[in-house]
């Protein structure tokens, strides 16, 4: 065999999907299910002082919404990795488009405090199951080498989802009001489980997967456990918890009572802020994705770039010895905070690789649940403390240095093991292509 013909094999291992537009179409169906799960994932972030007047509560129990919300998410990322992994992509994301629209029209009809935390449940069930379903799709429709790029456009897209809670749904909510809004946005939901049921393929022809058994618990035991065994989806998992809880406890919740009643904004000036940080993950979500395509090993640089960049920001905003932050540190602020969402999508490019194709969706599973975990404990901590504080924001939000700590003391620790893991994957996949008959 020529080195030629092993470098084309090296390229294009066998089994790898071509892409092409019949891919993007397909794919295209599939994100638009999570563009709409995080509409309504992320629609209570601008309506955060509505509902603490709706429903008569303070800051601990409006923080609970989103806590239930995203403990729900949390817990079910294993369960749906698994799901996935067993039954396809859209059959689970049917599943999950049917419960978070009936989670969307019981919060704009709930008339008690108990039944809307009841639907943000039920919600937060549906999103679990969108997005990692979308990056399965993904890497059954497009070459390995586009993975990184996809996953970051899959992201790009759910902040495009933020972006229209942040402009649209917040302007809807103060014109027609609470149940017109919230029950007039469930609307996207039907729309995207029709397109979802016409067109969605699982994978192209000619490219199915190797039939798998799946027998009872044994069969569930076996793929978490060798998930992770894996230190690249344990690290994986500590990046997404370490990267992305900054910016989702800023948009989920606290960011608009953050600029509104500690740093003295109005409500619009909030907003446009809000705004700031969604355009700005966008932004940072397609130059992570070119980077990481092009040079794979600087997954981890820019995650702790990320997280040391996060930090002092933070310290600074917090620090400021006026009663206000100026301007430009609010604005480089919600700059910084944009570039968390790319920088956790890193993290599902270390568990990839580290994983066969029959264990992705439990991995990504794993790998998702960190930082679902991370922004929960931040969420309930920060609404406990401005209890306990009489709303001292300082205090509360120092909370995230903790937990960054934490995380970061992970990345250290397993980092050296991953990348070697890593190399002696793709040294046995160098020799079994050699291998391959010409």
């Amino acid at each position: 065999m020529s080195s030629r013909s092993v470098g084309a094999r090296t390229a294009s291992l066998p089994g790898d999907p071509p892409g092409g537009r019949r891919a993007v179409a397909v794919w295209a169906v599939g994100v638009s299910v999570y563009f709409v799960a995080v509409i309504f994932r992320t629609s209570l972030g601008v309506a955060g002082l509505d509902a603490a007047d709706r429903f008569h509560v303070g800051a601990s129990a409006l923080s609970t919404f989103s806590i239930l919300q995203l403990l729900v998410y949390a817990g079910m990322q294993i369960p749906v990795g698994l799901l996935v992994d067993r039954l396809g992509t859209k059959k689970v994301l049917a599943i999950g488009v049917v419960l978070f629209t009936a989670g969307q029209v019981g919060f704009a009809l709930s008339p008690s405090y108990g039944m809307a935390l009841a639907s943000r449940a039920l919600l937060g069930c549906g999103d679990a199951m969108t997005f990692i379903s979308v990056l399965r799709l993904g890497t059954r429709w497009f070459p390995a080498r586009r993975g990184p790029l996809v996953a970051q456009l899959a992201g790009l897209v759910g902040m495009a989802g933020n972006l229209v809670s942040t402009l649209v749904l917040a302007r809807l909510l103060h014109g027609v009001g609470w149940t017109a809004a919230f029950g007039g946005s469930a609307l996207a939901g039907a729309v995207v489980f029709v397109l979802l049921l016409v067109f969605l393929r699982d994978h192209p022809e000619g490219y199915e997967p190797e039939p798998f058994p799946h027998h009872g618990s044994a069969y569930v035991r076996r793929q978490i456990v060798a998930s992770w065994k894996e230190p690249g989806t344990r690290l994986g998992m500590w990046v997404h918890f370490t990267t992305q809880f900054p910016a989702m406890v800023f948009l989920l919740l606290w960011g608009l009572p953050f600029l509104v009643e500690a740093q003295g904004l109005s409500r619009a000036t909030a907003g446009d802020l809000l705004t700031l940080v969604v355009l700005s993950n966008m932004v940072v979500g397609l130059v992570y994705g070119q980077i990481v395509a092009r040079h794979h090993a600087a997954r981890l640089p820019l995650a702790l770039g990320t997280v040391g960049a996060t930090a002092a920001v933070w310290a600074a905003m917090l620090a400021y010895p006026g009663p206000h932050a100026p301007t430009w540190l609010l604005i480089v602020l919600c700059t910084v905070l944009g570039a968390c969402g790319p920088a956790s999508m890193l993290g599902f490019d270390f568990a990839r690789p580290a994983n066969p194709p029959e264990r992705q969706g439990t991995a990504s599973g794993i790998t998702n649940m960190g930082g679902f975990v991370a922004s929960m404990t931040t969420l309930l901590a920060i609404g406990v403390l401005l209890d306990a504080t009489g709303d001292n924001y300082t205090v509360a939000f120092c909370t995230m240095f903790v937990l960054q700590a934490l995380g970061l003391s992970q990345i250290l620790r397993l980092r050296e093991q991953a990348a070697r893991r890593e190399r002696e994957r793709l040294v046995a996949s160098r020799v079994e292509t050699v291998h391959v008959p010409a």
